[in-house]
């Protein structure tokens, strides 16, 4: 993992010190809301609809033990005793008081950790896989480039006030588990014909009133020339993005108005300009340094056969039920990729405890696992699990309550914290995230029903990634009345695509039906071995349609 050198730590340390002086201003009536409002954005901070929420950075979702434990201090400390893991790989903590402010980002620096640059109009929080370093198909571990760009981007007094605030994925694999094409900008990691490693870059992806899938506008970036290709990139955008109007401001807008065409010609001619500069070129040297913090752990010599787990499975369906949804193959024999679902049924998802983020940190201590990571699922991973060791891991996260197996099924919704928190949102999503999960409770049915992803927003801002779900709910208000339109066919994967609307919404206690008819409807549908997303796409949106409104027409009628 990367550690702080001492400049890192007095970067962030000041941070919290200017923060302090300026929300100190603010208790005394100095500054007004209107001028503490770009201040407080640059260091994390909303005011949502009940009280300040903080927003806290965690740089390609990588977390070690000691700074779980931070977490879940401040979860006791500051807030009610939990945080929320979102899907750009944050965590939110939602009862903040804005005189603890400056304290907790004190106690953040001290675990290498802070909110800078998770809001506000500038390069925001850089993801990645959640399976960086362990997947079989990746590459190289793309969590270096995800901190070059971190590093690059971080206050870079060029890029702090764009036209609107822009979000950057990092992957080095084919199977896409970021949802690159939903970013403002993404980073793909590929090799040449000459198999040389460089960079496929995306421009213009992006959820909200008006979805896009981005496009690619460098087909092979030298790993020397990645800053200086992204520089151009913001400069296109910086220099041409939308300021009139606050709909219009991102660069989707920009990128799919200019053509893919004359958005690689600009970003081109930029990139020339700024490359013959020479000041951004990445030295070997830097990259090695960077490479070395996130070198894997010494693997032990293992084999695939695992008589312990076979044996404890066969005794424990529970335990056979999680090792068969939530373990995923890893690139080193002996070691698999465990999932830790924070969806247990009737949970708010991404929802964690003070008493749960201690216990990850325990548990990480006693098996000698060196870190976890977020995932943009609202889950976290497991990344490098010995498999003799998964029966006793299991364990210990079922006494922590966190050991639902269900990573991939119908239960594991995406969901945003909606108007139960947000000040922005039309409409609730947790209630009807958790109607929806206990419709499916069963597991011998969410194993019938198999991969389906559903994501919930509670408004057109799309936070719960709705435009990507295989069935996706977007709330809407109508006169003061919650209601939620389906959206079918997204997808956030390698074959990325926006959902359709299915037609006019549902009410509140209508969408849980109509969620269960399309889904009976498609078990009805498909073929041997399909996806709903498979299905969705041969049969197109009218089976659906036909089902969902039963319900509706029966009472017209």
């Amino acid at each position: 993992m990367y550690r702080y050198d001492e400049f890192d730590a007095r970067f962030v340390r000041e941070r919290v010190e200017q923060f302090r002086f300026q929300v100190e201003r603010r208790l005394k009536g100095e500054l007004t809301e209107d001028e503490f409002k770009p201040l407080r954005l640059m260091n994390g901070l909303y005011l949502q609809l009940h009280a300040y929420m903080l927003r806290i950075a965690v740089p390609y979702g990588t977390l070690r033990p000691d700074q779980l434990r931070t977490l879940a201090a401040i979860a006791r400390r500051y807030d009610k005793g939990y945080g929320h893991f979102t899907t750009r790989q944050n965590i939110q903590f939602n009862w903040i008081k804005l005189k603890d402010v400056p304290d907790v980002l004190a106690e953040l620096a001290g675990a290498e950790m802070h909110a800078i640059q998770t809001s506000g109009n500038c390069i925001r929080n850089v993801t990645a896989d959640h399976w960086a370093g362990a997947a079989a198909d990746e590459i190289e571990d793309p969590r270096p480039v995800a901190e070059l760009i971190r590093q690059w981007s971080s206050l870079h007094p060029e890029f702090v006030f764009l036209p609107r605030k822009f979000k950057i994925a990092v992957i080095a694999s084919p199977h896409d588990r970021a949802a690159l094409r939903f970013h403002d900008a993404a980073v793909e990691i590929v090799k040449n014909g000459a198999g040389e490693t460089g960079y496929r870059v995306w421009v213009g992806g992006g959820m909200g009133r008006t979805p896009y899938l981005s496009y690619v506008v460098g087909d092979f970036v030298p790993k020397a020339d990645l800053l200086a290709f992204l520089e151009a990139v913001m400069r296109v955008y910086n220099e041409n993005g939308r300021r009139d109007n606050l709909f219009k401001a991102r660069i989707k807008i920009l990128a799919h108005a200019l053509g893919e065409t004359e958005m690689r010609e600009r970003t081109l001619r930029e990139f020339r300009e700024t490359k013959a500069q020479g000041h951004l070129e990445v030295p070997e040297a830097e990259r090695a340094r960077i490479e070395a913090y996130f070198a894997p752990p010494r693997f032990d010599v293992l084999t695939d056969d695992a008589p312990e787990l076979n044996a404890a499975a066969a005794r424990d369906p529970d335990l056979a039920a999680w090792a068969r949804t939530n373990t995923h193959p890893h690139k080193v024999s002996g070691y698999v990729i465990a999932t830790v679902s924070l969806k247990a049924i009737g949970a708010v998802p991404g929802d964690i405890s003070a008493d749960q983020l201690d216990g990850l940190a325990d548990l990480l201590d006693h098996f000698g696992l060196e870190e976890i990571r977020v995932s943009h699922e609202q889950n976290l991973v497991l990344p490098h699990v010995r498999k003799k060791n998964l029966a006793l891991i299991f364990a210990r996260l079922k006494a922590l309550g966190l050991a639902t197996a269900n990573a991939g099924l119908i239960t594991d919704i995406i969901s945003c914290p909606g108007l139960d928190y947000c000040d922005l949102a039309n409409a609730r999503s947790i209630p009807v995230a958790q109607q929806i999960a206990r419709r499916f409770e069963k597991l011998d049915r969410q194993y019938d029903i198999g991969e389906l992803k559903i994501k919930i927003s509670g408004c057109i801002n799309a936070c719960g990634h709705h435009h990507a779900g295989h069935i996706g709910i977007l709330g809407v208000d109508k006169k003061g009345v919650e209601y939620y339109q389906l959206l079918l066919g997204g997808s956030g994967a390698e074959d990325a695509s926006i959902g359709d609307i299915m037609g006019p919404g549902f009410g509140e206690h209508e969408i849980a039906d109509a969620v269960e008819r399309v889904v009976e409807a498609y078990l009805k549908l498909r073929k041997d071995g399909e996806r709903f997303l498979d299905t969705y796409r041969r049969v197109g949106m009218e089976p659906f349609r036909n089902v969902a409104y039963l319900e509706q027409l029966h009472a017209a009628h």
